[in-house]
């Protein structure tokens, strides 16, 4: 049975959330139980955020530890759709607020709440992956936000904090708006708002200066069903490989990303992304991919990965599509098992071998050495079938005085 007078609110522990505590409970009469997860952001432990929450007024902290739970359900079904929206972002935050919803529901579940709230503004997208996730799982349940619903901007939550003399160090704000998690790291706002100014050295941190890197690092990456499973011969868990792959790429500046994104809500922004990990990863399995799938699957599942990707930025997660999509996306992984060799190098992550007993490259049938196995007087016959269409069209243009023209004069 839920309970009308308790709200579950999405809480990281800094001003926004800690100041939506008593806030909500001043605006609304609910009492407010936090929820805090761990999807390899860093920063502080979980305890000192729970505490905090409680510290703050409310009435229950659910806390958790979800950092293998994202990168095996979350991050591992992105590596294996190649996801890059615009072909270039490996949806570092769009696959994490399925995961946080999730939590959010179950908590509501298990205290009796009939509302959700999260901090989000009226103008990103992560407003909508958040609601639209919610009424997915459970569509009884409501969501607010008070930034975008109740007013509660920055000035008036310092005021806030100040006045009710809630437990939280006032530190200088950060000119840029910051989400990471172990899949990688999103930065905008601020000085990046005009698209003509450059990055600066402190906006990254995933990442180090990919003009000065360290001597190359050659890496190997063994895949099983399209989940890395050893790195340099060593067992990984996906939570490790994505862990190590962010240090090693990271210390190369591989990963960085700047571009003109277009968002869900119908604007362009500016944004920046850190993922050195996903990129090296999802480099090495896309490459992988060309040995192990079909011609025709493999043309069909590049269409299906950028539709995947797109859906899935568009708060779609949980949507019949993309289920059935993720269906196709898993069976085109049965082969997909070898490993790749790289080298991670100022900013590049480059293929230099590649070795699968799923393979579809056949050394006999490729080589033009001696060995040989491809019969090539059979593509005599494969080139006038395959042609004939364009043969009989083009001879009913020159029948009609619409063939292609050819210069005259003589050939010099």
């Amino acid at each position: 049975m839920t309970n009308k007078n308790r709200i579950v609110l999405a809480y990281s522990g800094g001003l926004d959330t800690s100041v939506a505590i008593p806030y909500l409970k001043d605006q609304t009469g609910k009492d407010v139980v936090a929820v805090s997860l761990d999807v390899g952001q860093g920063g502080e432990r979980l305890e000192t955020i729970k505490e905090r929450a409680l510290a703050c007024g409310a009435v229950e902290s659910y806390i958790v530890d979800a950092r293998d739970e994202f990168a095996n359900e979350y991050c591992m079904p992105a590596l294996q759709a190649n996801a890059m929206y615009e072909g270039v972002y490996p949806l570092v935050s769009a696959i994490s607020r399925p995961l946080i919803t999730k939590h959010l529901v179950r908590a509501a579940h298990q205290f009796g709440a009939d509302t959700i709230a999260h901090g989000c503004t009226g103008k990103g997208n992560d407003q909508v992956r958040f609601e639209v996730s919610i009424m997915s799982i459970d569509p009884t349940l409501k969501a607010i936000s008070p930034i975008r619903d109740l007013g509660l901007m920055r000035d008036v939550e310092i005021a806030y904090a100040k006045e009710h003399k809630l437990p939280i160090e006032q530190t200088e704000k950060s000119p840029y708006s910051i989400d990471q998690n172990v899949w990688g790291r999103a930065i905008e706002t601020g000085y990046l708002e005009d698209p003509w100014n450059g990055p600066t050295k402190d906006v990254y941190s995933y990442t180090d200066d990919p003009a000065f890197p360290p001597v190359e690092d050659e890496v190997v990456i063994e895949f099983e069903k399209g989940i890395p499973v050893k790195i340099d011969g060593r067992q990984v868990t996906p939570l490790q490989a994505i862990e190590e792959m962010n240090r090693r790429a990271g210390a190369q500046g591989i990963g960085r990303i700047d571009l003109i994104e277009d968002r869900l809500v119908g604007i362009k922004s500016r944004e920046l992304y850190e993922a050195p990990g996903a990129i090296a990863l999802i480099t090495a399995h896309d490459e992988l991919e060309n040995c192990c799938l079909e011609r025709e699957q493999h043309r069909l599942k590049r269409d299906i990965d950028k539709r995947w990707g797109e859906l899935v930025y568009d708060a779609q997660w949980y949507s019949p599509a993309v289920k059935s999509l993720m269906a196709f996306i898993k069976d085109t992984q049965e082969y997909v098992s070898g490993e790749i060799r790289m080298v991670l190098h100022g900013g590049r992550a480059v293929v230099t071998g590649r070795r699968s007993n799923s393979s579809l490259y056949d050394y006999s049938l490729a080589t033009y050495e001696s060995g040989d196995s491809f019969d090539q007087k059979a593509s005599n016959g494969f080139i006038e079938i395959y042609g004939l269409p364009s043969k009989v069209a083009a001879a009913r243009d020159v029948r009609f005085g619409n063939g292609v023209g050819v210069p005259e004069g003589e050939v010099k």
